[in-house]
């Protein structure tokens, strides 16, 4: 059984996104957020204090656009997944490792000095300047869905579903008014997903069962 570690749309929706359309059984522990200060017993688990973890096995990550690379290739190579002889395989590395390096960094420095520090030490134009950054690198992805229903390989992947995430937390911070119309319309798309639909609706009703705050991490003030 894949045990996943999970605060409410955190990074580690990413890899309950993919259980979904996986359709795999998992076990799904929900942490308060952030779980280093409000679960200290999680560090035994995870020293970083952060999640996802995810565990299947004796296998244990930590990293969520590696868990969607993971969860594909085991489960659905060729499909989530795009194999190596695929001509989109470098594209689709790209837009995996670019989800979270690229896209979800500079927000996650927005979040930071708008909201996660305390008043003497938030940084307005700090954030101002990421939340521009995230909407220049914002370009790659809507030269990508110009053209095409998805980001790589004409077909939904793991890479949707990494790059997904981003535009989820963008949409917390407010950013995605400023979204081109093809993002928009991409992120319209995404939103439709059964799959998404229910990862959400699955976080919220295990945080409620859990006793865990239900609330989205992003838009908890600290």
């Amino acid at each position: 059984m894949i045990v996943l570690h999970h605060c409410v749309s955190a990074r580690s929706l990413r890899p309950l996104w993919m259980l979904e359309e996986l359709g795999l059984p998992y076990e799904l522990r929900m942490l308060p957020f952030p779980p280093r200060v409000h679960a200290r017993p999680y560090l035994n688990l995870n020293p970083l204090g952060t999640v996802p973890l995810l565990e299947d096995g004796a296998t244990r990550m930590t990293e969520s656009a590696g868990m969607c690379q993971y969860l594909a290739t085991r489960h659905s190579p060729g499909g989530l997944d795009v194999r190596a002889d695929e001509p989109a395989f470098g594209a689709y590395l790209n837009w995996l490792h670019m989800s979270d390096a690229t896209l979800t960094f500079p927000q996650t420095l927005v979040l930071r000095y708008t909201h996660f520090e305390p008043p003497e030490r938030l940084q307005p134009q700090v954030a101002a300047d990421y939340a521009r950054w995230f909407l220049a690198r914002l370009r790659a992805v809507d030269a990508a869905v110009q053209h095409n229903a998805h980001l790589c390989a004409g077909r939904f992947t793991a890479a949707d579903v990494a790059v997904g995430y981003a535009l989820v937390l963008a949409r917390h911070l407010g950013l995605d008014a400023q979204f081109p119309p093809a993002v928009a319309a991409y992120w319209q798309r995404l939103q439709d997903r059964p799959a998404f639909q229910h990862a959400l609706r699955v976080e919220r009703d295990a945080a409620m069962a859990q006793q865990v705050d239900p609330t989205p991490s992003p838009d908890l003030r600290l």
